[in-house]
C-alpha cells in the first residue's frame, strides 16, 4: 500500500494499492472516495500535481469506476479500544 499526505487543499490523504489498482482519497470533510482499476502512473501524477483536487476532477473522477473504501487499515482491535474507552453498549 502506498500513501501520500497532502499539506493543503481538499484532499488530505491518498492511499493506493498497486496489486488491486484501488485508489482511496480522504477529503478534508472526512469523506472517502474509492476508485478501481487506477494505473499506478495516475497515482504518481496525482501525488505530484500542483493541485491534487483539480487533477482528481480532470483525470480521475469520471474516468475510473467507483469502489468501496477498504476497511483493512483499521486496527483489528479498534472496537475493543473504543469499548475500553467508552464502555460496551447495553
Amino acid at each position: 500500500m502506498q500513501s501520500k499526505n497532502f499539506a493543503g487543499g481538499r484532499i488530505r490523504t491518498a492511499h493506493y494499492d498497486p496489486a488491486s489498482g484501488q485508489l482511496e482519497l480522504h477529503w478534508d470533510n472526512k469523506s472517502v472516495l474509492a476508485y478501481k482499476q487506477v494505473p499506478q502512473e495516475v497515482f504518481r501524477r496525482l501525488c505530484n500535481a500542483p493541485s491534487p483536487a483539480a487533477y482528481w476532477e480532470d483525470r480521475i473522477a469520471e474516468e475510473y469506476p467507483k469502489g468501496q473504501p477498504m476497511t483493512s487499515r483499521s486496527s483489528p482491535d479498534a472496537a475493543k479500544k473504543f469499548d475500553d474507552l467508552f464502555g460496551t453498549p447495553n
